[in-house]
């Protein structure tokens, strides 16, 4: 087996005997090692380790992110002009006003976190969480 070490701005390369008791490794088990600048091919045992596994890997869906949408009124951001005093118009959106509210479900006896938005939070106290979840096709078990 060779080691390298270095002292200051020489290297050393040692050589140990190989044990004549040991078996002779397979050809997959060494590891070769080739010098840039003079050419020379030393090979080695290496210690036994699990076969390496491919850097790359079966692709994976993303996770869905949570959209600034409600769920229960499917409003979304609209799209508008920014007009500036000088009449020069941008594009800008105007998102819609989402909240994270427990709201008490009746037939679950129970709080069930939703993200609304304000509108569907006043839909809500209107007409009852079942009714509107139901509407909006919304499964209430789940969450």
């Amino acid at each position: 087996m060779a080691t390298l070490a270095t002292l200051g701005t020489t290297s050393l390369l040692r050589f140990q005997k190989a044990d004549p008791l040991k078996a002779s490794p397979s050809p997959h088990l060494l590891g070769s090692l080739s010098s840039q600048l003079s050419g020379i091919k030393l090979s080695c045992n290496l210690p036994d380790v699990a076969p390496l596994k491919p850097i790359s890997s079966p692709f994976t869906p993303l996770q869905p992110v949570a959209r600034r949408v409600c769920p229960f009124t499917g409003k979304k951001a609209n799209k508008a002009n920014k007009v500036s005093f000088s009449n020069h118009k941008t594009k800008k959106l105007q998102f819609v006003n989402l909240q994270y509210k427990k709201v008490w479900w009746e037939a679950g006896k129970r709080y069930v976190k939703l993200r609304l938005s304000t509108k569907a939070l006043k839909t809500i106290e209107r007409n009852g969480l079942d009714a509107v979840a139901k509407k909006a096709g919304i499964d209430l078990r789940k969450e």
